[in-house]
């Protein structure tokens, strides 16, 4: 199978403008690649960044474009299924089916514990997992009852999917969100360490192995990384990780572009900024310079 290539928005910082966001969407497709990725946060480390709305975000750049998957994060233990069902549905519609949702726990507690929510991990897997499976049930346009309803419920339109792709995030080596991956449509691992050096295609090899066990396949199942690349060395760096399964690369448009001694290849996610626009500036620039292949 084929790579395809998504361009890796933050949602926070520089970045947590709605409309710097959707430009540089609007680049991306008109240089060639194949998606956008944007992140889930409302808050972020620097209590001071901004942080944008990301399906607020995925919307305006879907009303703006026509060809590039949305493929948005959604942090769905700290939020309610039922708004995130009539909320995807309609991004689905409104980008003519474009939409994949990457569920994931989340990676800052404060975005719980601020705002009076439990940040135990054991317990938002659980969550994770219920509301996983009350969504798919939504998404169905059926009477279906979910977690705590007393009666069914339906919600209507269905996505213009058959349904929408979920991607499941985990941070391996640990098991849990790469086990819960193999059930749905995608895995996107992230690794111990990665915000300070490369990973290697083996560690990306080692979760896929783990993937097929449970499967026994990858037929219908994506694998997706994050991380960055230079123009010239991109298409050999991203077909090392081909070679044990990938099948979308995310490439990293974050504040580590513009910071002196970055390492090609790993995603800082806390970089100090080398100065104000230089985030921005970097990643437009590489955008430009188009997709790895």
């Amino acid at each position: 199978m084929s790579v395809r290539y998504a361009v890796g928005l933050p949602n926070v910082g520089e970045f947590g403008d709605p409309g710097v966001l959707v430009e540089l969407a609007v680049l991306a497709e008109e240089h060639g690649w194949d998606g956008v990725y944007l992140w889930d946060h409302v808050l972020f480390h620097d209590p001071a960044w901004p942080v944008a709305n990301p399906t607020v975000t995925a919307a305006a750049i879907a009303a703006v474009t026509d060809r590039i998957r949305l493929i948005v994060v959604c942090v769905l233990p700290r939020r309610r299924v039922q708004v995130v069902a009539r909320e995807s549905v309609s991004l689905d519609v409104l980008s003519g089916g474009r939409l994949t949702m990457v569920a994931a726990i989340g990676s800052l507690d404060r975005e719980y514990s601020g705002f009076g929510e439990s940040a135990e991990l054991k317990g938002r897997g659980a969550a994770l997992d219920t509301r996983l499976a009350d969504l798919r049930a939504l998404w169905t346009a059926e009477p279906a009852v979910v977690s705590g309803g007393s009666e069914p419920v339906r919600m209507v339109p269905p996505p213009i999917q058959l349904h929408i792709p979920i991607w499941c995030g985990g941070r391996w080596p640990n098991r849990a969100g790469m086990r819960r991956a193999a059930r749905f449509d995608g895995a996107m691992p992230t690794f111990v360490g990665q915000t300070s050096r490369v990973v290697t295609p083996a560690e990306l090899g080692a979760a896929v192995e783990f993937v097929v066990a449970l499967r026994g396949d990858l037929h219908d199942f994506d694998v997706v990384m994050e991380g960055a690349t230079e123009r010239p060395t991109a298409a050999a760096t991203v077909a090392s990780y081909a070679a044990v399964g990938l099948t979308w690369w995310i490439e990293a448009m974050g504040w580590w572009r513009a910071t002196p001694g970055g390492t090609p290849g790993a995603v800082p996610l806390a970089a100090p900024l080398a100065a104000p626009g230089a985030a921005v500036a970097a990643a437009r620039t590489r955008i430009l310079a188009g997709p790895p292949s």
